[in-house]
C-alpha cells in the first residue's frame, strides 16, 4: 500500500515520523456515458473559454482570482510554503473522550503507520489513549488543503479521521423535530423489546452493498438479452411510497416483536438440525 502523505505527529514536545495510508477502497460501479445512437463514449475536453482551443494538462495551473480578472498563480511550493510546518505535521490540540464526538462529524479515515524511528512514540501514543479512553484532536493539511481531525486507536493501528468543521453541519432548526410526544409505558416495553431482538454483536463482514450486488446482476441479464426484444419483467411496476398515514405504532410494534420471536426460533432449529 502506498503512502498518500508523509510527516510526522507533533505531541508535546515529541515528533512521530509517519506515513497516511487511505483506508477507504471504494467498490462503485464504473459507468460510462455513450451516445445511444452508435455506442461510442463522450469524451470532455478542456477547452480554453476565449479561444475555444483545447488545453494539455502541462499547461494548466491553478489560480486564485483576487479581482475581476485578476489572477494569482499557486504552485505546490507555495501552498508548503505558506506553512511549512503544517504541510508535514499532525498537530495534536487536545485530547479528549470518544463519546463527545458526534457521528455526524467524521468524514474520511486514514490508517497511520510509524516511519523508521518512530516505533516506540507510536506505540506508547497508541497505547496510552487505550488505557485513558481519550482521542486526540488534531489539524493536518493534505495536498492543498487545512484539515481538523481526530486520531484514535484501532486494535494495533492508529486512525487518522478527518472531521468536518463545525460551520459544514447543517442546523437543524429548520427542520420541525418533535421534541416529545405521548408515549405509553407499553409502548416503551414493546421498543425495547424490538430492540432486544434485534440486537447483535457487530460483524462488519456480514454486511455488503447489496443493492450493488442486485445492479450487477441485472446488468448481467441485460447483457445476455442484447439485441433482443425487450420482455416485461416481474417488478417493473413502481415500489409503492410510504404514505403519510397515522399508523397504529402499537400493533406495528407486535408484529414485529412476534416476526422476531419466529424468525429466532427458525434459526433454533436450523442450529440444532
Amino acid at each position: 500500500m502506498r503512502p498518500i502523505w508523509k510527516g510526522a505527529i507533533s505531541f508535546g514536545l515529541v515528533n512521530i515520523p509517519i506515513s497516511l495510508y487511505p483506508a477507504e477502497e471504494h467498490n462503485e460501479l464504473k459507468f460510462h456515458l455513450i451516445d445511444s445512437r452508435d455506442d461510442n463514449k463522450i469524451k470532455y475536453k478542456r477547452v480554453n473559454e476565449v479561444t475555444g482551443e483545447e488545453v494539455p494538462w502541462e499547461t494548466i495551473v491553478r489560480a486564485y482570482e483576487f479581482e475581476d480578472g485578476e489572477y494569482v498563480v499557486m504552485t505546490d511550493r507555495d501552498f508548503e510554503r505558506a506553512d511549512l510546518s503544517a504541510t508535514k505535521t499532525v498537530d495534536i490540540e487536545n485530547f479528549i473522550r470518544q463519546e463527545e464526538l458526534p457521528l455526524v462529524y467524521l468524514d474520511r479515515p486514514y490508517y497511520v503507520g510509524p516511519a523508521s524511528g518512530g516505533e516506540k512514540p507510536y506505540v506508547l501514543l497508541r497505547e496510552v489513549m487505550k488505557k485513558t479512553g481519550k482521542i486526540a484532536v488534531a489539524r493536518v493539511v493534505i495536498r492543498t488543503r487545512g484539515y481538523l481531525a481526530v486520531l484514535y486507536p484501532l486494535d494495533d493501528v492508529l486512525v487518522l479521521n478527518l472531521v468536518k468543521y463545525h460551520d459544514e453541519i447543517r442546523p437543524v432548526g429548520e427542520l420541525k423535530i418533535p421534541g416529545s410526544a405521548k408515549i405509553s409505558e407499553k409502548e416503551m416495553e414493546l421498543a425495547e423489546s424490538l430492540i432486544d431482538k434485534m440486537a447483535a454483536d457487530w460483524k462488519p463482514e456480514d454486511y455488503s452493498d447489496e443493492y450493488r450486488e442486485a445492479v450487477m446482476k441485472r446488468i448481467e441479464a441485460k447483457s445476455k438479452r442484447k439485441g433482443q426484444e425487450p420482455v416485461a419483467e416481474e417488478g417493473d411496476e413502481e415500489a409503492a411510497i410510504p404514505s403519510g398515514k397515522v399508523v397504529d405504532i402499537m400493533d406495528l410494534l407486535k408484529k414485529s416483536v412476534e416476526g422476531k420471536k419466529k424468525s429466532g426460533q427458525k434459526e433454533t432449529h436450523k442450529k440444532s438440525g
